[in-house]
């Protein structure tokens, strides 16, 4: 349902509030470079630090920009399942073609809890929704055994698999078959993370290099491994530069030297320190970005 390069887009901020303006350029900047499907409100969309009301009006203006054209997943993830309920039965509401939801963080529920979880979502509001495990920062890790478990679920219809690990993302493929479509959540891996099956990545450097992740998925999907194999590799130095601080700071502060827009991050999240600033700058002139 979802594949490709999907880019786990930022909230450009100006002055403290939602740019609304840069984040429809932004939206357009993805459309124009290829990108298959748009994330409002993912990890790097800073939804950790949207007020409600912000969070909803972000959905609602990229919905509105891309009009169609692309696949838009709202981020709706909560650790509370009647609020992860309730935002995302908002986001069908505005139009959203699918939901991306993270594991409940600092709760730390058990793999029935988890399952428990995400069942309640999946049966409270028939949208498509993806399960998005990253335990670097939720402080769990869903299980391929419990993935496997809510795959059975008719509303349940991919995984953002961000543990890193190749044979995690390979035990679920392995245990799911087809019932559920994983993608990568790292773009290190995307390219090895495909080879074994996945649909595609929700990606932080598409922020910045859209042309080049689209390129990437889109000549795997065409069967030219070569050229595939070859972007993975020339993007992995500027993949792993979008992780020097914690992200969003990274591909925030590259944005901001490319003029896409500021760099500003609400705290606990603060700008980037001035000896990472420069070997980001450096790692990306190499790339004739800046």
């Amino acid at each position: 349902m979802f594949k490709g390069s999907i880019v786990a887009i930022v909230t450009p901020f100006k002055n403290g509030t939602v740019d609304e303006e840069t984040l429809r350029q932004l939206v357009e900047f993805q459309i124009e470079n290829g990108t298959d499907a748009i994330v409002p409100c993912g990890t790097t969309g800073e939804s950790s630090t949207l007020d409600y009301d912000e969070h909803d009006r972000v959905i609602e203006i990229v919905i509105q920009q891309v009009n169609k054209r692309v696949p838009v997943i709202a981020g709706t993830g909560s650790n509370s399942t009647r609020e992860a309920i309730e935002m995302t039965q908002h986001a069908k509401e505005l139009g959203a073609d699918g939901c991306l939801l993270v594991t409940p963080y600092y709760n730390k529920p058990t793999q029935e809890g988890l399952y428990r979880h995400y069942t309640a979502v999946a049966d409270a509001v028939a949208i498509p929704q993806i399960l998005y495990n990253v335990p670097g920062r939720t402080g769990v890790n869903m299980l391929p055994e419990t993935v496997a478990r809510l795959a059975e679920h008719k509303n349940i219809v991919a995984i953002k698999e961000a543990t890193g690990s190749l044979q995690q993302a390979s035990e679920i493929m392995a245990l799911c078959g087809d019932k559920i479509d994983v993608l990568s959540g790292d773009d290190f891996i995307t390219f090895p993370m495909m080879a074994c099956g996945a649909k595609g990545v929700i990606s932080v450097l598409a922020n910045i290099m859209p042309k080049a992740v689209a390129d990437l998925t889109d000549a795997y999907f065409a069967g030219d491994l070569d050229k595939a194999r070859k972007l993975h590799l020339d993007t992995l130095k500027i993949s792993n530069a979008m992780f020097i601080e914690s992200n969003p700071i990274p591909v925030k502060t590259a944005l901001g030297l490319m003029g896409k827009c500021s760099d500003e991050v609400r705290l606990p999240l603060c700008p980037m320190g001035e000896g990472n600033k420069a070997k980001l700058a450096a790692i990306m002139k190499e790339y004739k970005l800046i």
